[in-house]
Parts: C-alpha cells; sequence; structure tokens
C-alpha cells in the first residue's frame, strides 16, 4: 500500500479516536477507541479497511485479543465470511484451555484459548485496536502458533510506533498492518 492510500486510511479513521491526557497515569496519552466504534461511518470503515487488507489472503479464522479485539475482530470475521476465535484473560473460558504468559509493565499477565479453538496447519489472523510494546500481541502469536496455527497477519487500528511493538511483531516473524499510527505514547 503506498503512503497516499494509507493517508487516505488513517485520516477518516484517526480523526475519530479520542486522546485521553494522563490515562491510565501521568504522562500517559491514552488513545480510546471508543468514539471511533460510536461513530457508524468510523466503524464501518475500520471494519471494512482492515478486512479489505485481508481480503485476498488464505486465512481461516480471525483471532481477538480480549476486549477490544473482540469488537473488531468479530465484525472483520464475519465482514470476510469467517469464524471468531476469542483470546481471552486467565479463568474467562468455560471449556479446557491452554495459555501463555506474557510481561507487563509491573508484573505478568496470562491469555487463553479453548483448545480446540485451531487446529494444526489452519492460517489466524489476529486483530486487535492497538499495537503498543507488544507484549501482548506476541504472546497471542505464540499461543496461536504453540497450538500449530500460522499467523497470517497482525492486523490493528493504532500503531504506536515510538514504543516499538511492530518492531517486536516483525523480529518474530509476523507481518503488520495497522490504520493509523499516533507518535509518542
Amino acid at each position: 500500500m503506498d503512503n497516499n492510500h494509507k493517508q487516505n486510511i488513517a485520516m477518516p479513521i484517526k480523526s475519530r479516536i479520542r486522546t485521553v491526557p494522563h490515562y491510565p497515569k501521568s504522562g500517559v496519552m491514552f488513545r480510546d477507541i471508543t468514539t471511533l466504534l460510536k461513530d457508524a461511518t468510523g466503524l464501518q470503515l475500520t471494519v471494512k479497511y482492515l478486512a479489505d487488507h485481508y481480503r485476498n489472503q488464505a486465512i481461516d479464522r480471525v483471532a481477538g485479543i480480549e476486549a477490544r479485539g473482540f469488537i473488531l475482530g468479530a465484525a472483520v470475521a464475519y465482514e470476510l465470511g469467517l469464524g471468531f476465535i476469542p483470546l481471552r484473560k486467565k479463568g474467562k473460558l468455560p471449556a479446557e484451555v491452554v495459555g501463555q504468559d506474557y510481561a507487563l509493565e509491573y508484573g505478568t499477565d496470562r491469555i487463553e484459548i479453548h483448545t480446540d479453538a485451531i487446529a494444526p496447519g489452519e492460517s489466524i489472523l489476529l486483530i486487535d485496536d492497538l499495537i503498543a510494546t507488544g507484549g501482548t500481541a506476541a504472546a497471542a502469536c505464540a499461543l496461536i502458533q504453540s497450538m500449530g496455527g500460522n499467523v497470517q497477519g497482525c492486523g490493528f487500528v493504532i500503531d504506536l510506533p515510538d514504543l516499538g511493538g511492530r518492531q517486536l511483531l516483525e523480529q518474530l516473524g509476523h507481518s503488520v498492518f495497522s490504520l493509523c499510527e499516533f507518535e509518542g505514547d
């Protein structure tokens, strides 16, 4: 995708995202997509642009990371005519699960998936709202791969390039696509 086309996509998306200064802590500029989601045109464009980027790729299912990745991932899966796989926080799924721990700024967390969610060899598209440091997305990719799935791509609405998440995922061999970027954190 050339730079002009990406800018044409980014503008109507980026302009609908609210920035909340000093949330959840001082110095953080929180990128809030609830303003994008409540806008019918913004939501439709977001889902369309994400789906269009992956439309002609061999994908079996779409996975979304809790919680905003559920909203977008399920909509992208619907648009592509595919099933959806939720990646949940620890203890939220009712059947047998497999999980992956990942580091947070202070401590660790865990995401889980049902053991029957992915068949070996399936191509999975990972969707979330934002890529920052990449820890959660990297854990999601590792979890998908541990089940024998192939990560076909990682799609995000927002990339915070200064935090290095895109680079982390690309170093791990994953293709990354985002609709817009916000410099800084």
